[in-house]
């Protein structure tokens, strides 16, 4: 547990300069955005002296980091507010359409692998091609899709989700319906991906094989054989997972009007505000982080060893 802690807290280490380098190479900066494009080279230093954004790059890293570890991760170059409070106050819809996306994901991953595999031969390609299209499919023609689909030829949901800046985002069900979909149907097919060929390698071993020959039903076959040997490597799939849903919303967010994370960093990197960019980059790094920690606890559950119990994908 201990190495895993230490194994964790180098993650998050690196990940955070990465983070800080990946942000202090974007071009330009909030000073050339304030400045409007007409500040004079006095004026525009004047800025950067202001903001700290003169000093050298280990010194603003130390800085920064020592901000994130007090909860304290610096305020807005733009707006002036705390970057905590802003990551607080859009933080909700993020998590709420990441963790129903992955709830709905989840099943239906394990359903396709698991047809791509096990189900009727003649309709394995199908499912197999499904897999492939939803895995490589970009969000916005699934979200398009969708819109098409569910609200333009069968009116069932708005075409765009407008939530009340009052109103939680839960209490909305219709709203989060076509943002939920675009976020789950390419997960599940990228999980199912991969999945797939673990799945392939549990079937393929012997006591598997005897289990079907002994006429045990294909269900039990999946979840007393099959889960067990593939929960490891699936938990870190959905720790990966989980943590790109964080910082993936910002596409469905920006397309169906949603004010969550992922629009907050869209809005953030087009005017260069830096400490809002790193807050919500760090926090999906997190997210994948604590992730592949519990997927080692259940790695240490299913073989207390060294693992060995489980397949790779």
């Amino acid at each position: 547990m201990r190495r895993g802690l230490i194994r964790a807290a180098a993650l998050l280490l690196a990940a955070s300069v990465v983070v800080f380098l990946i942000t202090e190479a974007l071009p330009g900066d909030a000073a050339d955005v304030r400045g409007g494009g007409r500040a004079t080279a006095e004026q525009l230093a004047r800025l950067r002296a202001a903001e700290g954004l003169d000093r050298p790059l280990p010194f603003r890293y130390l800085d920064w980091l020592g901000g994130v570890l007090t909860g304290d991760p610096g305020r807005s170059l733009i707006t002036g507010r705390s970057v905590a409070d802003l990551v607080a106050q859009r933080a909700p819809v993020t998590l709420t359409l990441a963790v129903v996306a992955l709830a709905l994901a989840v099943p239906l991953m394990l359903a396709l692998a698991w047809a791509a595999v096990r189900g009727p031969r003649r309709l394995r390609p199908a499912v197999t091609a499904s897999v492939v299209a939803g895995a490589v499919g970009p969000q916005v023609v699934v979200a398009a899709g969708l819109v098409a689909l569910l609200s333009a030829a069968w009116g069932l949901v708005p075409p765009v989700s407008l939530l009340p800046t009052d109103e939680p985002a839960w209490q909305r069900p219709d709203l989060l319906v076509l943002p939920v979909l675009t976020l789950a149907l390419p997960t599940a097919g990228y999980g199912a991906a991969l999945l797939r060929g673990a799945i392939a390698d549990v079937t393929a071993r012997p006591f598997v094989r005897d289990a079907e020959l002994r006429g045990l039903p294909s269900g039990a076959v999946l979840l007393r054989y099959v889960l067990p040997m593939i929960a490891a490597p699936a938990a870190r799939l959905l720790a990966v997972i989980a943590g790109g849903l964080v910082a993936g919303t910002a596409v469905v967010e920006t397309l169906f009007g949603l004010a969550g994370l992922g629009e907050l960093l869209v809005t953030a990197i087009g005017v260069r505000d830096i400490p809002v960019i790193q807050a919500v980059a760090s926090l999906a790094a997190g997210v994948v982080v604590a992730g592949l920690l519990a997927a080692d606890a259940v790695a240490r559950v299913m073989d207390p060893r060294t693992g060995s119990k489980a397949v790779s994908l």
